[in-house]
This record gives structure tokens, C-alpha cells and sequence, in this order.
């Protein structure tokens, strides 16, 4: 069978290896969004780098061994992060250089071996050492600045303008224009309020105020973000990073294809678990679409699904992994900073939202396999559950410990990650010397050679090979936390204006003026407003940005209407729509990425995502006004949150949730157990619409709002039998 797909022109057979091009542009789109797209030729600069990454991972390991004064902490991490990322990241894509040097010599007739991404110029040694100093200069004068507190000198204002400067222009190489510029339109608005529209006008902030705040304090570059990616965020992406690189991420897609390869569209579904897995240690959609994609979408497409179905199902469940605790992309760490709360409290308000989010998605998968008869993958194709369960059990042991430590003992963050983190390096360091000794037994009962030297020389290659998986895995962990840095010291230049210039009370004045008071239109405005910065900035910006000024509007607007919005509910709903981001056209990077490697067209692909993650931007709409699924049973009048306590109770709400949400998705899909006719899927509609708010039934029937749900869900399940029963009469009529 031939797997033809017009827009893409790909016709090749359904069982061809995969697309090694398709997948290699993949992972060159996840390097210049993650790791850094420069190998440097030179092996000075080489090792310059490894020395740097290693010497990062180590110092992020001390200070959580042995922790030091915050602000001198969060001065080293950014040295780290500026000096990477002008290694790293070439000032402009080789195919693409700016205006200025368009057609000239210096970019076109290089000799072999010397283009930007094999070749670091003097301006960006240069940077990464002024840089460096900069962000250093507050650990060397740390002392002195205490002493002179509110009284900059002029050396510390040059210092902080080099600083702002070079943190633009790194965010802008790391992270796209888009951060850049909102940041630079943030330092104009400083300086320009008393020159703007009544609405946003301020008496406007001095130079040398503006760079004391950003630079000396703790409420701009060196703020809570950045702080929160110094003390947390590091260490869990160096556990992800370890963890990928012992084997763990191959190990959970290989574990989700033999559990469900065997269905009807099975590896569609199997992408959907491998992502959900490497979700729960994996903080970037991108880097999950690559690492699972490459194995997945081959696969989806052999069975029948379309090149860019195909890549829309692992940019949806990819980018899915952000909403998973406990990384949640960072946001989950810097949420609990900015709240004031504890951090399993954000991990328990988003639980159920993400189990809901992917739970769906399977669901939405399974529609699409009946719609396209899709047809599953022979058992003897694929490896068996129990021999791949138990060939990484290992794997899980790291898991395990960083959970139980977390939610059941309620240990610290860090201490979690830090036990979590020992444990994978031990694993790392013994799993290929056991396998190599148990290996060498088999060779000796069946008649191979036996002498203990030769075992023992082996053994030692393995535990070497273990060493050298270590060593690869702290340099990717640090290379993986390069756009990360950058992000969260960027967006703590927007977070200082906000806090300068009092912006947020304007914020909430235009809002307000523009929704005219309508709550549903302020938070269809505020979901517009995530979605567009997100477009063009990882997520953990976009959250820090949008946290600071649109979640108190949320907040504040609707205690105006009488409505009592908890404020983890607005961080969260702001989260969410800039989640959704990373595969919204035209620039969603995760939708480029699996575009890539079906070879497929990325518009079709964002589109077509983004179809799939309807069912999740309708969640934050729905706990925005039911706090139960956060498991939020009320908040007192002082702002603290009253918990749902009762087992069955949460199991009730996750569970009509649930069923609320397939039937949403099957309202959008117009599939159940056959094709919905349009009677069938407003009926679909209305039942999801009720049992996530029942007040809209409530209106018109005396009941209450679990009589409500039930309701629903009884509709929901007496519509799927029947559509079931007249399957099987008209199976039945046919044969006679």
C-alpha cells in the first residue's frame, strides 16, 4: 500500500525506514530553540564549552548542597547563561544573515569549515566575556553594593547597561525577536510615560533609577524568575537531561508501543503515552516532539494516518507534556513563587486538568482511528509488554524516589531532585557493567571464553561507557537550560517596569474598558493576548510575563462582577493559552519540528494541532468557574484556599470532567461509537456544557449540581449504547 499525501508530495511505501532528512531538520529546529545550533570546529572552543556546561551543572549541584546568598547565586547562574548562549547561538541563521551583510563576502565565500555555526567570531567571544563580567560584577562588588544601597555609582550603571544590553540581545539570538522587543518596549514605556495616551501615562523613570532597580535589586533582572530557575529549575532539567540519556526516554516510548501498538491506530495512542511519560521529567514541547517523534510519527503514517495528522497528534501530545507535573516547563516552580504557596499546591491545582487534557487526547486519537479505519500494528512486530516492562524497571526507581519524596514524605523541592538525581547516577554508572557481567555468564555456560581477565577488562569498558553517559548528560543539562536562563532574567526586566511604573492598575483599567465589564470577554481577551506573545516566546516567559500583569486583571475584574476568581486559577489559566501557543501558525516551533519529520506542510500541521488542543483551551474556561476541578472547594475571606478533601468527591468531578470532555471532543470530532448527525452533536454539546457548569441547566430544571452531572453523564453513555445497538443491527442485516 502506497501512503499518499498531496500536500506534502510524499509517496513513498508505508514500511520505509524513516525520513533520516525529515528527522534531522527536526533536531536541528530543537537545537536552535533549546541547546544552541554551533559546533564549533575548533577543538580549543570545544572544550572551552564542555568546561563551561560541566562547570555549570557542577556549580547548580554545590549551591544545592551547600547553599549561598541568593542574589550572589542568581549573578553566577546568568554569568553561566550569557556566556553559553553567545558561544552557542550565532548571531544570525547562516541562510538567512541580516540585511548588512547580505551578498557579501564575509558570509558567502568563507572557506569550508569557518560558517557561523562552525566558527565563533570575535564579537561573540567578546559578548560572552562582557557579559560574564557583568553579571559576575555583582559577586565581585557584592559588599560594596550593600553599602551604597539606592546610591549607584556610575560604574554600576555602565555595568547594568552592558548587562540589559547583552541580556536583549541573547534572548533575541536564544529565544526569537519577540522577547527582545517586548523587553525593549518595556524599558521605553519607563522612560516615555509622561509622552503616552492618558490611559497608560506615568511621570516617567530617570536612566540611572531604571538601571538600579533592573541591576542592583532583586525585583528585575535578578528577581524571582531568575531566582526560581537558579535554586529549582535547573536541577529538575539535569535530572531530565540524565534520565534521557540513561536510556529512560526510549525506554518509555518502547514501553508505550508494546502496551498499545497492538490497537486499533496504535501508535498514535502509544505517542500519546510516550509523550505523557516524557512529560512528567520534561519541560519543552520541542524537545519532546524530536525525542518521540522520530520514533512515532514513521509509524502513524505506515498505519494510515496523513503525513501532517500524523505530526499534529505528537505536536499535541508534546506540547501537552508542559501541563504535566511536576516540571510543567518551569511554570510550576515560578507559580509557587510568585503565589506565596507551597509548591505540591500547584502540582495538586493542575493535576487534574492534565490527566483530563491527555486523557482526552487518547480519546480524540481513537476517534480519528475509527473515522480512518486505521488498522494496528502485528504483534509480532512489536516487542513484548512484560520483557520491555521489566528489561527498565530500573528507570522508574528515580521516578519513584523524586514522587514519594515530593508528595508523600513532603520533602523540598530540591531535596527531592537532589535524592532523584544520586539515584540516576548510580543507575547510570552500574546498569552497563551488570549487563556486560551477566552478559559474559551467557557467553561462558555456552562454551565462550571464560577467563576472568577478559571479563574484568570488560566491565570496566561498560562502567567507562556509564561515566562517559554522565559526563554527556550534565553538559546537555546545561545546554538545556541556556534559553531558560535567558528567558527568565529577560522577562524579569518586564516584571521590574511593571513593579516601577505601577502599570498593572492601568492594565486593568484598559482591560476593563475594552471588555466593557463582560467577565467572558475579559478572559477571551486575556487567552488572545497569551496566545499571541506565546507565539513568539517559550512558555516560561510567556507565564512570567502574563502572571505579572493580565492574572491580577483576572482577579480583580472578577471581584468587580461579584465572581470569586482563586488567583492559582488565573496563573493557570494564562499558563494554559500560552501552552497552546507552541503549535499555533505560523510560528508554533513544536509544529515545525513534527512537520519536519513526516515531511508534511507546518501550516496544515499547526492547524491541525491546534484543532486537537481545542479540548484543552476549553479547560481554562471551565475551571476558571468551577474551582473543583483544582480541587478547590472554596477561598475564605482573607484569600486562602479551602482543599477538596474527599476522595470520592474529587473522583466525582475528575471522573464527569472526564467524560464531559469526551464529549466535547466528540462534538468536534462528530464521531462516538459511529458518525454523529448534527441533532446528535448539539446534544453532545449540551451535555458538555452542563456537566462542566451545571448553573446553565440549573436555570431551567430544580436540581442540583450533582443531579446535573449525572445527568450528563447518563445522556453521554445512553447515546454511545445506542449508537452501539444500531451498529450491530445494521452489521446483522447485512448479512442476511
Amino acid at each position: 500500500m502506497v501512503q499518499n499525501d498531496n500536500s506534502t508530495g510524499d509517496n513513498r511505501p508505508d514500511n520505509e525506514e524513516p525520513d533520516t532528512r525529515g528527522a534531522e531538520i527536526a533536531k536541528e529546529i530543537a537545537a536552535q530553540a533549546e541547546s544552541g545550533a554551533r559546533k564549533p570546529a575548533s577543538r580549543v572552543a570545544f572544550w572551552i564549552i564542555t568546561a563551561l556546561c560541566l562547570g555549570w551543572s557542577a556549580y547548580q549541584l554545590f549551591i544545592a548542597y551547600q547553599p549561598i546568598d541568593s542574589h550572589v547565586a542568581r549573578a553566577w547562574h546568568l554569568a553561566f547563561a550569557l556566556s553559553l548562549a553567545f558561544l552557542l547561538y550565532p548571531a544570525y541563521r547562516e541562510h538567512s544573515p541580516p540585511f548588512w551583510v547580505r551578498g557579501t563576502r564575509k558570509t558567502f565565500r568563507l572557506r569550508p569549515g569557518r560558517g557561523i555555526t562552525t566558527r565563533i567570531s570575535f564579537p561573540d567571544m567578546l559578548f560572552a566575556v562582557a557579559g560574564t563580567c557583568a553579571a559576575l560584577y555583582i559577586w565581585w562588588e557584592y559588599d560594596q553594593l550593600i553599602m551604597r544601597q539606592g546610591l549607584p555609582n556610575t560604574t554600576d550603571i555602565v555595568m547594568g547597561c552592558v548587562l540589559t544590553v547583552l541580556l536583549l540581545e541573547a534572548a533575541r539570538r536564544t529565544l526569537g525577536p519577540a522577547l527582545a522587543v517586548l523587553a525593549s518596549s518595556f524599558l521605553i514605556y519607563t522612560m516615555a510615560g509622561p509622552y503616552l495616551p492618558e490611559i497608560l501615562r506615568h511621570r516617567g523613570v530617570p536612566l540611572d533609577f531604571i538601571i538600579s532597580d533592573m541591576y542592583l535589586t532583586t525585583t528585575g533582572i535578578f528577581g524571582v524568575p531568575l531566582g526560581v530557575s537558579t535554586d529549582f529549575v535547573f536541577l529538575f532539567v539535569l535530572f531530565g537531561a540524565l534520565l534521557d540519556k540513561a536510556g529512560g526516554g526510549k525506554y518509555f516510548i518502547d514501553v508505550a508501543f508494546s502496551a498499545l501498538g497492538t490497537f486499533r491506530g496504535g501508535p498514535a495512542k502509544a505517542a500519546v503515552l510516550a509523550s505523557g511519560l516524557t512529560g512528567l521529567v520534561s519541560g519543552s514541547s520541542i524537545a519532546n516532539t524530536v525525542t518521540t517523534g522520530t520514533f512515532t510519527i514513521p509509524l502513524m503514517k505506515r498505519v494510515g494516518l496523513p503525513a501532517y495528522k500524523a505530526a499534529a497528534v505528537e505536536v499535541a501530545a508534546s506540547t501537552n507534556g508542559q501541563l504535566m507535573p511536576p516540571i510543567m516547563g518551569a511554570a510550576a516552580f515560578i507559580m509557587a513563587e510568585i503565589l506565596g504557596i507551597p509548591y505540591l499546591d500547584v502540582v495538586r491545582a493542575a493535576l487534574l486538568p492534565a490527566l483530563i487534557s491527555y486523557m482526552a487526547l487518547f480519546y480524540v486519537v481513537h476517534m480519528e482511528a475509527l473515522k480512518l479505519n486505521l488498522r494496528a500494528i502485528p504483534r509480532e512486530e512489536l516487542p513484548l509488554f512484560k520483557q520491555t516492562f521489566v528489561r527498565g524497571v530500573h528507570f522508574i526507581i528515580p521516578l519513584a524516589i523524586l514522587i514519594i519524596y515530593l508528595v508523600v514524605l513532603r520533602r523540598s523541592p530540591v531535596t527531592s531532585v537532589l535524592l532523584a538525581i544520586e539515584s540516576l547516577i548510580v543507575i547510570m554508572l552500574v546498569q552497563r557493567p551488570i549487563a556486560m557481567y551477566f552478559s559474559l555468564k551467557m557467553t561462558q555456560r555456552s562454551g565462550g571464553p571464560s577467563s576472568d581477565g577478559i571479563m574484568g577488562a570488560r566491565i570496566g569498558q561498560a562502567f567507562m561507557a556509564g561515566v562517559g553517559d554522565v559526563w554527556h548528560g550534565l553538559i546537555g543539562g546545561a545546554r538545556n537550560m541556556i534559553s531558560v536562563g535567558v528567558a527568565t532574567a529577560t522577562a524579569g526586566i518586564i516584571v521590574g517596569v511593571v513593579t516601577i511604573t505601577g502599570l498593572v492598575g492601568r492594565f486593568i483599567t484598559l482591560i476593563d474598558t475594552i471588555s466593557m465589564g463582560n467577565v467572558v470577554l475579559m478572559l477571551i481577551f486575556t487567552a488572545m493576548t497569551s496566545l499571541l506573545l506565546g507565539m513568539g516566546m517559550p512558555t516560561t516567559a510567556n507565564y512570567i510575563i502574563m502572571a505579572t500583569l493580565t492574572a491580577p486583571v483576572i482577579v480583580q475584574l472578577g471581584a468587580d462582577a461579584g465572581l470569586v476568581f482563586p488567583l492559582i486559577a488565573a496563573h493557570l489559566f494564562v499558563f494554559y493559552f500560552g501552552i497552546l501557543a507552541d503549535d499555533t501558525p505560523p510560528v508554533g516551533l513544536a509544529a515545525y519540528a513534527g512537520a519536519a519529520i513526516a515531511r508534511a506542510d507546518p501550516i496544515k500541521t499547526g492547524i491541525q494541532g491546534f484543532t486537537y488542543d481545542l479540548r484543552t483551551a476549553i479547560l481554562p474556561f471551565i475551571f476558571i468557574f468551577n474551582n473543583e476541578l483544582l480541587m478547590i472547594g472554596g477561598v475564605t475571606d482573607t484569600g486562602r484556599i479551602i482543599w477538596l478533601e474527599s476522595p470520592l468527591r474529587i473522583g466525582w468531578v475528575f471522573f464527569s470532567a472526564l467524560i464531559a470532555m469526551f464529549a466535547f471532543a466528540s462534538f468536534l470530532q462528530g464521531q462516538l461509537a459511529r458518525r454523529c448527525n448534527l441533532l446528535e452533536r448539539l446534544l453532545l454539546f449540551v451535555v458538555a456544557a452542563s456537566t462542566f457548569k451545571a448553573a446553565i441547566i440549573q436555570e431551567y430544571l430544580p436540581l442540583g449540581t450533582t443531579s446535573v452531572q449525572v445527568l450528563g453523564v447518563s445522556i453521554y453513555f445512553v447515546m454511545f449504547f445506542w449508537q452501539k445497538r444500531g451498529m450491530r443491527s445494521n452489521r446483522k442485516q447485512t448479512r442476511l
